[in-house]
């Protein structure tokens, strides 16, 4: 089914979360503060683990990976609704709205299947660590990232290929602050039942098989570490785990309550203020996170500053 004519003549509308009074002025200021902390911290990131050498391992690759998802995923949001909302137009075109779906949906599905890689290259890592330099090696590492960014572009693609084919019709307002699959099929004046029990399985597909992955592969590593006669090494295990489950909580706690809820019990309401907890805090959380606790990061963040200071 094709879109109507004036589908592609007519803007949508996007709500946004704020308004102008003081409090929601403080409130932007703070996603701005925010959006800028996350932005600084997975650039460094990326280019931290970039720069130094002796961070070439597939830990810490797969690191450069999430913060780099993390930077996309918070510039597909943020600037258009800061720059709508300091403009007074709220308006996006249909090109931007689907790019907006596209993007987000695949960086969503990529990160989730890359939390699911690096559960098992910690899996690998403490069970099996003399063998850990053939099953993680440069190419096997490689082709799960790959697999991961392919996935999710590949869920994006069938996001967009089917907002396309809706019909769209009266109101052209998206109770949302950006393209929300969910929030543009409401405003479709055509049955879209079928494409929502396609996203349901998607979510499936997407959120709960790689989650299991991560509860098998953690629950082998708990067992792991309690057989530790080590407690210097029980200690640094789990602060490693710790950091990456804390983010997969983060994760998959806000995902599964936006996707895997029935229809008839969303509110828009509750709608903006979980996609902004992922779309917006959680990737300022995870690259913090990960810094504070791994002396990997923080000694190569003070191996850069101390060559800088040299050279000057």
């Amino acid at each position: 089914m094709e879109w109507e004519n004036q589908t592609f003549n007519s803007d949508f509308i996007l709500m946004g979360i704020f308004s102008h009074t003081p409090t929601h002025i403080f409130l932007f200021s703070l996603v701005l503060g925010i959006f800028t902390v996350a932005l600084l911290a997975n650039t460094l990131m990326v280019l931290l683990i970039y720069l130094d050498t002796r961070l070439h391992t597939p830990m810490y690759f797969l690191l450069s990976q999430l913060s780099l998802m993390d930077l996309m995923l918070i510039c597909t949001t943020v600037p258009k609704m800061a720059c709508n909302y300091l403009s007074g137009r709220r308006f996006i075109s249909v090109a931007g709205c689907e790019a907006q779906i596209f993007f987000y949906v695949s960086l969503f599905g990529a990160e989730s299947f890359l939390l699911a890689v690096m559960a098992y290259d910690r899996y690998v890592a403490i069970c099996y660590p003399l063998q850990y330099p053939n099953l993680m090696n440069q190419k096997i590492c490689g082709l799960l990232v790959a697999s991961s960014w392919i996935l999710g572009c590949l869920d994006g693609i069938v996001d967009v290929a089917a907002t396309l084919s809706f019909s769209y019709c009266g109101s052209r307002e998206i109770a949302h602050f950006f393209c929300d699959v969910s929030a543009l099929l409401s405003l479709s004046c055509t049955d879209t039942s079928t494409f929502e029990t396609l996203v349901f399985i998607c979510c499936v597909l997407m959120l709960l098989f790689p989650l299991l992955l991560i509860v098998i592969s953690y629950t082998r590593v708990i067992v792991a570490v309690l057989c530790m006669s080590s407690g210097e090494g029980r200690h640094k295990t789990f602060t490693t785990c710790t950091s990456h489950l804390l983010v997969v909580g983060m994760y998959y706690g806000a995902a599964v309550f936006i996707y895997m809820r029935p229809t008839s019990n969303r509110s828009p309401t509750q709608d903006k203020m979980v996609s902004s907890f992922y779309t917006i805090l959680t990737p300022m959380l995870n690259p913090l996170i990960y810094s504070f606790s791994n002396k990997g990061v923080a000694k190569a963040f003070s191996r850069v500053l101390g060559k800088r200071k040299s050279r000057e």
